[in-house]
């Protein structure tokens, strides 16, 4: 019978690690790996690959663990994953191929994204060649260099495409440099998978604004046959209650590039200077308002309160994030929204005034509605706030393509393929869904890359009149 319940993984002691912004978790040793590899069945059904939005032979990679044949397994994952480091490290295998693992039954699932990890990581130690492969087929370009646009450069450079990623930023990466915290996504680990796509072929012109710098007809202009945009959602979005503009207020998404890509943790060693707060407040529930909670914590903060309007059964957060937030002392105040901010007579924010929450019936989101508790308000004490409430598309490409439709909730419309309203113009990842995980955007970019490989082949054929 296999073991029913799976291998720890070790991780830093919340003490020390809530000071520092190195990795918390450590990772399987060869031996911790290979033991919760044996616990794999094998099933001849496997439905954990169901749960893939990659579709990653998961049984084959596992069974090479287990053989002790690590090279073997990440071959495996590297069939239909470019980004594999990166996926074990943040992917919500929780809600996908670990939630459709047999063993999630009677027990505990395989740790598929621990193995993931592990796997990926004997590949880094061991310093493999990436020595850049030369490509002759048609020219297209990558729109941002997240994990759409990553995913689907180096499918298309698999397929023979000669491509060129375009990033607006000095760092590529996309969310993976700038939205995901040092702890739990180091940037070293970002750095090498993006060698990797480079190593394929691909081409990586940063500093680069499509749609100012250059235009999509620009692009084809210089050659390209075919764009795929995976531009991401980078506009933050915001409460729209009185005193947002306050000094000591931050969008997650300034508060964290700030932090993450610019390494403002560092300053005066790094350029650039956060504000620090002794008592902070963070509003949201999703796993941006949790990195947004620790990073405070670890830029020295005496308290943190994530600010959320409904239960803790709701927090659309990671569950493994709440967790590692809670062991760090981070205080949640749920079923609690903010109505107005108020500052002192120099405009810096010093109170968050709030009120009381009730749940209601279900909403659009499944989740129960949260409904205000009349005469309910109490005000918090704060001298930093971020608004970690989710973010939509940046509107820039729009401006300066005329042609790209947008969908009802502003974001760009595309098929199930990445098919766009112009010809030969692709997309995917969250400037198409909005805000997701970096596994279905990875998801979108390998289907935008088949389908523009596949409108390459028909128009090769019909070139020949077949």
């Amino acid at each position: 019978m296999p073991v029913k319940k799976r291998t720890p993984m070790s991780e830093r002691d919340p003490k020390s690690r809530k000071e520092s912004f190195s990795e918390v978790g450590l990772g399987y040793t060869k031996e911790e790996a290979q033991k919760e590899a044996a616990r794999c069945l094998q099933c001849k059904n496997p439905t954990c690959v169901d749960g893939c939005p990659v579709a990653v032979d998961i049984p084959n990679f596992i069974y090479s663990i287990k053989e002790g044949d690590f090279q073997e397994a990440i071959k495996h994952i590297k069939k239909t994953n470019n980004l594999p480091a990166v996926c074990g490290r943040v992917c919500p295998q929780e809600n996908q191929c670990e939630k459709e693992c047999v063993l999630a039954k009677t027990g505990e699932p395989i740790a598929i994204g621990r193995l993931e990890r592990f796997a990926a990581q004997q590949e880094i130690q061991k310093d493999t060649d990436t020595k850049k492969r030369k490509l002759q087929g048609p020219k297209v370009a990558v729109i941002g260099s997240g994990p759409a646009g990553l995913t689907a450069a180096g499918d298309l450079a698999k397929y023979g495409y000669r491509v060129t990623i375009f990033e607006a930023l000095h760092e590529p990466g996309g969310v993976l440099s700038y939205g995901i915290p040092e702890f739990r996504l180091p940037k070293d680990i970002v750095k090498q998978e993006v060698d990797y796509i480079c190593s394929l072929g691909v081409e990586l012109v940063t500093d680069m604004v499509i749609g100012k710098s250059l235009t999509i007809e620009d692009l084809f202009e210089q050659g390209f046959e075919a764009l795929f945009i995976g531009t991401g959602a980078g506009l933050p979005n915001f409460l729209g209650i009185p005193g947002e503009n306050l000094n000591g207020v931050y969008s997650a998404n300034e508060f964290l590039t700030r932090v993450n890509l610019m390494k403002g943790y560092e300053f005066p060693a790094s350029d650039t200077p956060v504000l620090l707060g002794s008592q902070v407040a963070v509003v949201g529930g999703g796993n941006v308002a949790m990195d947004s909670a620790r990073c405070a914590l670890r830029m020295g903060a005496e308290s943190v309160n994530i600010v959320y309007r409904r239960s803790e059964e709701e927090l659309p957060a990671r569950r493994e994030e709440v967790e590692h937030a809670k062991e760090e002392g981070i205080d949640f105040l749920f079923l609690t929204n903010p109505v107005s901010l108020h500052g002192d007579d120099d405009n810096w924010i010093e109170t968050m005034r709030c009120i009381k929450m009730e749940l209601g019936e279900p909403d659009d989101s499944g989740r129960r509605r949260p409904i205000p508790i009349p005469d309910s308000e109490f005000n918090i004490s704060v001298d930093l706030a971020v608004i970690a409430i989710g973010q939509s598309p940046n509107p820039l490409i729009f401006e300066y393509t005329p042609g790209l439709k947008k969908t009802k909730r502003g974001g760009l419309a595309a098929d199930e393929k990445g098919k766009t309203s112009l010809p030969y113009v692709y997309a995917g990842g969250d400037i198409v869904t909005g805000a997701a995980t970096v596994i279905l955007a990875m998801g979108a970019g390998k289907e935008a890359a088949k389908a523009i490989h596949h409108m390459f082949q028909e128009k090769k054929s019909n070139d020949k009149g077949e």
